[in-house]
Formats: C-alpha cells, structure tokens, sequence
C-alpha cells in the first residue's frame, strides 16, 4: 500500500532493499528491487540490473522473460515481504484488538524512520505508470487488499460493526502519511495520523454500541 522503497532489510524490515540471495534469481530480483526504490522503475534498465547482480543476462531472461516480468516479480516479492514484516510488528503493538489496530501508526512510524525508506513501492510503481499499466494496478490492489483484510478483522475483533469500511478509513490514512513522511522526511507524521485514526475508530465504536441497542 504503500513504496516502500520498494523496502526492508535482512530482515528486511519493511521494503526492501537489502538482503542478496544466494541464487542467480534471488541476487537479480534484490539488486532489481533496490534499484526499482531507489531510481524508479522506468529509471533503471536491464543492463544496469545485470551490471549490479553480475548475473548473466540470459539467466535474467530465462527466469523473468523480460522486464515486465521482473517488475512483477519484484513487486510481488516486495509485497509479500512488507506484509510480513508489518503484520509481525503489529503484533508487538498491543494486548488487545485496538490497541494493535492503532498500532498500526507506531509500526508506520518506524518504518519512515528507517534509512532507506523511499515510499511505498506501490504508489510509487502506479504514479510512475500513471495508472496505465494493468500489471500494477492488479498488483497494487492485491496489495492493498490484503492489508486491509487484516485491519477489517481487528476492527471486528474490537467490536466494530461496520469493520470494513474503518479499515478503508485507515487505508487512507495510512497512505497520506506515507506520502506525505516522504515529501517531508518527518517520520513523527505517523503519530498525528494516528490522532486522526483514534477519532474515527471511538465514533465508529460509539455507532456500534449505539446500533446494538
């Protein structure tokens, strides 16, 4: 939901740009993911990939097919990453089912601390594509969707009726911090979007004690 730079971090924290892999195929996807967050997909080209993995070009073709397929495999490794490292953090936020849901902003704000942050690879990809290319919307929305499956379920847990629309609510929030923690470099903006998301999470728990009346 969010580019990372695409990011994380042995472990690879949040986005992505640092662990080499041991195979042909890993070392060209961490090399093409650590480009893609620094420089831009358009940005980097092929050649410079191979140059930076010191894989044969060939192997890049014979695995990815060409460099859409490695974009996508780069996002889907990027994404798969940031999830697991996100909702690992989540856990650590908090006893209870709102604690964590508003954990949510302490886990982004350490995320927007980190060096090599650069965005959420998503957004990124989708502004770089201007929302032309179906790969990356069908990618950033799959993204998305998950992350936000996981926010709707601890709003029901916390007693939210309406959990799926508090977790769209939060989907938003989450993604104007990323925006705008990069355009400003304040890692500390997590913390008043987190302010923001208190206010609709206690109305959205106030409607749903009131509803069940």
């Amino acid at each position: 939901m969010m580019t990372t730079k695409l990011n994380m971090k042995p472990n690879r924290k949040a986005s992505s740009c640092g662990a080499i892999g041991q195979s042909a195929g890993d070392r060209i996807l961490d090399t093409a993911i650590k480009l893609f967050c620094e420089e831009g997909i358009h940005a980097t080209g092929v050649d410079r990939i191979i140059d930076e993995s010191g894989v044969a070009r060939m192997t890049l073709y014979n695995r990815f097919g060409s460099k859409q397929g490695l974009v996508r495999a780069a996002l889907e490794r990027e994404g798969e990453m940031w999830r697991g490292w996100f909702l690992k953090e989540l856990q650590l936020t908090g006893f209870t089912p709102k604690e964590r849901l508003l954990g949510t902003f302490a886990v982004m704000e350490k995320w927007f601390s980190q060096n090599d942050f650069y965005g959420c690879a998503f957004i990124n990809a989708v502004a770089e594509h201007h929302k032309s290319d179906p790969m990356i919307i069908e990618l950033t929305m799959g993204h998305k969707k998950q992350i936000l499956k996981e926010l709707a379920d601890l709003a029901r847990q916390a007693g939210v009726a309406d959990n799926e629309s508090l977790a769209h609510q939060f989907g938003i929030l989450m993604d104007g911090a990323i925006i705008a923690a990069l355009v400003t470099g304040k890692p500390e903006i997590a913390r008043d979007t987190k302010a923001m998301a208190t206010c609709l999470l206690d109305a959205a728990l106030l409607k749903s004690e009131t509803s069940a009346v």
